[in-house]
């Protein structure tokens, strides 16, 4: 198939093109390269050195034989340059990662919370509108995310994407229904992804367009069997206190003998799903295709839940780090749990890769090897969710700063 890849620079979009590719479809990767200019922005880079885009497709190409197309196209600024390409290129499936994906980085002022509305909502809709226009009947698949339903508990497992209720009659009957699960976004950036979930209702009942929604958890680990073919190929590693996944951080804060950062008490229960799952996971999906009029199909991706402080002491375990508990940047309850239906990956084949010694082991060797890139004063977590809240932040949990004297 040609598949479309928007956003396909990015932590998730890079590995699901190398895979996609390595499958044998036509892969065409769109993307206005914005990740990157946020490295410049925050002056932190990816602790994995990372080539230009087009020196990775070459070498893949140099590697596999195989070509991935790339396109400088900002799909939410530029919609009559992503409207001609579809309208050129008219691809089978496009998987829509181009968002921007930090839920930390969306809260940091007024400009990032404006800047994440205004790309993550017009990229999604451009798409939609153009779509539409244009009559292209392509499978899209988007990468949501677990946080549209938030962390509270009411004692029962989240469904996938779709909630049976009773809803009492004028005449007192009890009447079945099924309702998108109210969503519960915690942040700027998961607000978008369900302002997200209501265009794709819309855009499904009203114009027929097949749509697959990936609610996915925190990814972790570096490595897809594609990624290990050559070492330009690696994927990005995130570490900051912005665009660093909870895991990958305590993996590389052990890794640099820095303190495993805890915030809160840690009584945060997630959902986690390994690199190379969640390019399976797509794989999955795109073979499962919704029909022209169907509802949206929405599947939970991810593979198991942990506790925030228990990550951490198993981490500080195999590693000998310690960890520090540090006031919670985000507005969130200090505990909750966290049950989650999968079952649809699971019944398509999806054999998951769970969180493992071994595997965490990779992850650090990664870190030790480039942990001469890292930049200790980036680790720390300071993007505040509210005014209050931004006085209480830990800037320096190594107390290695200059104090005065007086």
């Amino acid at each position: 198939m040609k598949i479309a890849v928007l956003g396909g620079d990015g932590f998730v979009g890079w590995p699901t093109s190398l895979h996609l590719s390595e499958l044998g479809h036509e892969i065409h990767i769109l993307d206005n390269l914005s990740r990157r200019w946020i490295d410049t922005e925050l002056g932190v880079q990816s602790l994995t050195p990372m080539d230009s885009i087009q020196e990775r497709t070459r070498i893949w190409h140099q590697e596999t034989g195989r070509r991935i197309h790339f396109h400088l196209i900002d799909l939410a600024r530029d919609y009559d340059v992503l409207k001609n390409w579809l309208a050129a290129e008219r691809p089978d499936v496009v998987i829509h990662f181009a968002e921007q994906r930090a839920a930390p980085y969306s809260m940091k002022s007024d400009r990032h919370k404006n800047y994440t509305v205004n790309n993550n909502v017009n990229a999604t809709h451009n798409l939609l509108n153009a779509m539409v226009e244009l009559g292209l009947d392509a499978h899209l698949i988007h990468l949501g995310t677990m946080g549209v339903y938030g962390y509270s508990t009411v004692g029962a497992a989240i469904p996938e994407g779709y909630l049976p209720v009773g809803i009492e009659t004028m005449s007192g009957e009890t009447v079945s229904q099924e309702i998108l699960y109210p969503t519960n976004p915690g942040s700027i950036y998961h607000m978008t992804k369900s302002l997200d979930q209501l265009l794709f209702q819309f855009y499904a009942k009203n114009d027929g367009v097949r749509i697959t929604d990936l609610h996915q958890g925190i990814v972790w680990g570096t490595h897809t069997e594609q990624t290990r073919k050559h070492p330009q190929l690696v994927n990005r590693f995130d570490y900051d206190g912005d665009y660093g996944t909870v895991l990958n951080r305590f993996l590389i804060q052990a890794a640099i003998g820095y303190p495993l950062t805890v915030h809160g008490v840690g009584g945060q229960t997630r959902a986690f799903i390994h690199i190379q799952d969640s390019v399976r996971c797509i794989e999955l999906a795109l073979n499962n295709a919704p029909k022209k009029g169907d509802r949206v199909k929405i599947f939970n991706q991810m593979t198991e839940t942990h506790r925030v402080r228990d990550l951490a002491e198993m981490v500080a375990r195999i590693a000998g780090g310690t960890v520090a508990y540090l006031p919670n940047p985000r507005k969130e309850a200090a505990e909750n749990d966290l049950v989650v239906k999968n079952d649809q990956f699971r019944a398509l084949g999806l054999n998951p890769i769970t969180l493992e010694e071994g595997l965490l082991s990779e992850v650090m060797d990664v870190a030790k090897k480039f942990a001469y890139r890292v930049d200790r004063s980036r680790i720390p977590a300071v993007s505040a969710w509210t005014k209050d809240i931004a006085p209480t932040l830990e800037h320096d949990p190594e107390g290695k700063r200059l104090k005065s004297v007086s």
